[in-house]
């Protein structure tokens, strides 16, 4: 297994440090070579603009996708964002690659106005976050494709944790947070693995 994780600042590990970051936790679990090709503050038009370089060139077994708070932070419609996330699983596909989806965690909306930006109706982005998961959901199950619902891990950690145990700002996850990322994948990556 080769593979490489194209994305935004949750992918890159915005804030944490790189032995921190999930990608290199997971590597790290499962001695396997991870790229980590995320990019802070990318779009899902931005990854899919580079998908050919970043995934393709790199002739990895698997990609994992993960993308679209930025665009809506943007204004971006939940309708652009499928389309560009189904073109991205659909270039993986013809080139041989196996997609995973990766489902990005809701912002927390308190600390976000503290520590990222009032002028963030936090409120509607959630709720297109949450249809976005919904679609993810659907998509990933017509299509016989995994998804990773990192919404989900950091819903139910959050029954238990203080938020700021697993967000930095609101928007990106502590080391901690990254941690219950590592785990979620790892979990699904070792799962595959024993199927084949």
């Amino acid at each position: 297994m080769k593979l490489v994780c194209i994305g935004d600042s949750l992918t890159t590990g915005y804030g944490v440090f790189r032995n921190e970051c999930w990608v290199q936790l997971v590597s790290n679990n499962l001695n396997i070579e991870i790229i980590n090709k995320g990019s802070n503050g990318d779009t899902t038009a931005g990854m899919l603009s580079r998908s050919y370089t970043d995934v393709i060139k790199n002739n990895p077994s698997h990609v994992i996708i993960m993308g679209g708070c930025n665009d809506f932070m943007g204004g971006r419609s939940l309708n652009m964002v499928t389309e560009n996330l189904s073109e991205l699983v659909k270039e993986a596909i013809h080139h041989n690659v196996i997609p995973i989806i990766g489902i990005e965690p809701f912002i927390d909306k308190a600390l976000a106005e503290r520590k990222w930006s009032r002028a963030v109706d936090y409120d509607e982005i959630n709720n297109v976050i949450s249809s976005y998961r919904s679609w993810i959901i659907k998509f990933t199950k017509d299509n016989c494709i995994n998804h990773l619902d990192f919404y989900h891990c950091f819903d139910e950690n959050l029954k238990a944790k203080n938020p700021r145990e697993l967000y930095i700002d609101g928007l990106h996850p502590t080391a901690l947070g990254h941690k219950l990322m590592a785990d979620c994948v790892t979990n699904l990556l070792q799962a595959m693995k024993l199927s084949l």
